[in-house]
């Protein structure tokens, strides 16, 4: 198919895949999009929000509707690397009675990856899933492995200042495209969220092939982007560096550590995501702004200064934007 047929497949795609995940989750569209935006651009993502909010059920209801092999992995205090990565065990040829290691893969030889609670486990043990997520591979002893495409990693985690959370080092966040945070719903859809029937989830329906997948990710990377929009990612992201002799005093104030190279690549090719999800050929500064949040926050380390005004990362970035826009 050429690129434009393919482009207005995904429109068409989109559009189904939502009319089925909304059979088991009410509201949270713009979290569903974010979703989708991360999957279609070769993504992962991060989910924040405290416990009862159908995180888990989300990732389940989209690995379900998207056909492709998912894993869950319960991350726990004692959960270990070769838990998830998998680990060679000692076997025996029944020909010879030679023995030899065979390598028996983990969990994480699928195609989405639900992360449950990664933030219970130490940063040993979430470090297991950085070369999976970063090259797309595992090494195991003198092997290594490559990982079947497409590859996407959902990670949940509750609010870290709960009880019995570890904080993620910055290089596991920063192999996170987004960083989400899920909201409890409104009273109207807190309604109808009771009056879905369990067995909804056993209705749903399988609308696109992994292999699309794939074309449709190569597609958008080839997406060409202006000038002009690629000039306002970089320099957003560049901007919330305090290093940076053209950053805004606020930023050296507030910011201890800012965003790096990956965030300006995550910017542009998210950007282009979400213009083709909505059905435009190429992406605009607007559609940077919209995915400009989710990309940054989690990239920005504030400063004393900034938690004593009570000022979040999020905080920093929309002044940022409202700025850069004039």
């Amino acid at each position: 198919m050429k690129n434009i047929e393919i482009l207005d497949t995904l429109s068409e795609t989109r559009g189904k895949i939502e009319k089925e995940i909304k059979k088991v989750i009410i509201g949270q569209d713009e979290i569903v999009e974010q979703v989708l935006i991360a999957l279609f651009a070769d993504g992962h993502c991060l989910i924040e929000g405290v416990p009862g909010l159908a995180k888990t059920l989300m990732i389940s209801a989209l690995a379900k509707i998207l056909n492709m092999k998912f894993s869950r992995i319960q991350f726990t205090p004692d959960l270990m690397p070769s838990d998830i990565t998998g680990t060679d065990i000692l076997a025996e040829n029944k020909a010879d009675g030679k023995r030899y290691f065979e390598y028996i893969k983990g969990p994480v030889f699928s195609n989405i990856i639900l992360a449950d609670e990664i933030n219970r486990t130490p940063p040993k043990t979430q470090a297991a899933l950085l070369q999976a997520m970063q090259e797309r591979e595992v090494t195991a002893g003198n092997n290594t492995y490559k990982l079947d495409k497409p590859f996407l990693v959902l990670a949940t985690q509750n609010p870290i200042e709960q009880e019995g959370t570890y904080p993620l080092p910055e290089a596991q966040l920063d192999r996170f495209m987004f960083y989400l945070n899920i909201n409890y719903p409104s009273h109207e859809e807190e309604k109808e969220i009771v009056k879905i029937d369990k067995k909804a989830f056993h209705t749903l329906q399988p609308v696109i092939e992994k292999n699309l997948i794939n074309t449709i990710q190569k597609t958008i990377s080839e997406i060409p982007i202006s000038d002009h929009v690629l000039e306002f990612a970089v320099k957003l992201s560049r901007a919330t560096r305090p290093q940076d002799p053209q950053s805004p005093e606020f930023i050296k104030k507030w910011v201890n550590w800012g965003a790096g190279p990956r965030a300006s690549q995550f910017l542009a090719i998210a950007a282009k995501t979400r213009a083709a999800l909505n059905g435009n050929l190429t992406p605009s500064i607007e559609d940077v702004k919209k995915v400009a949040v989710i990309v940054l926050q989690h990239r920005i380390i504030v400063s004393f200064a900034a938690e004593t005004e009570g000022l979040s990362s999020k905080n920093i970035i929309d002044k940022l934007i409202s700025i850069l826009n004039k």
